[in-house]
């Protein structure tokens, strides 16, 4: 990959967080990324493939947003680790299937076909309501109680 590239993409992506108050999610998605490499190198291939030729390009050159970008970047990683559906949570709790142009205030999880796998957290809001800490608390954490404070 060529270094201009990467540094201009993670400029940009730099400045999208700034602007936004928006977690970075890039150290949860590397995790992601390692345990895809040993559950699925097919999976883990696609993506390391995805991040080289279409994520990175996309956001140096404008063409992607790139808040949007990883967001949807991670959506693939958690669909690679165990297929299923992606849904969006709102500030009320309501649940709907993801969009990709989804408001960045939406908590944004995978639901994997597994029963036995909790849900994958794709991204996080900067501001999560109660009703989104909740339902991260329970779906991909498995408590049921909520820390207080």
């Amino acid at each position: 990959m060529d270094e201009a590239v990467k540094e201009k993409a993670d400029q940009r992506f730099r400045e999208a967080l700034e602007a936004t108050g928006a977690r970075d999610p890039r150290d949860f998605y590397r995790k992601a990324l390692r345990e895809l490499k040993d559950s699925n190198p097919a999976g883990y291939d696609r993506a390391v493939n995805h991040f080289h030729k279409l994520l990175v390009p996309a956001i140096a050159s404008g063409e992607a947003e790139p808040l949007g970008a990883w967001r949807e970047y991670g959506r693939l990683l958690a669909e690679e680790a165990g297929g299923g559906r992606t849904v969006e949570i709102d500030a009320s709790g309501r649940a709907q299937p993801y969009s990709p142009d989804s408001p960045l205030d939406r908590l944004v999880l995978h639901l994997p076909d597994q029963r036995n796998m909790r849900a994958i957290l794709v991204s996080l809001p900067p501001h999560p309501s109660p009703a989104q800490r909740a339902s991260f608390e329970l779906l991909v954490r498995g408590k049921q109680r909520v820390p207080t404070g």
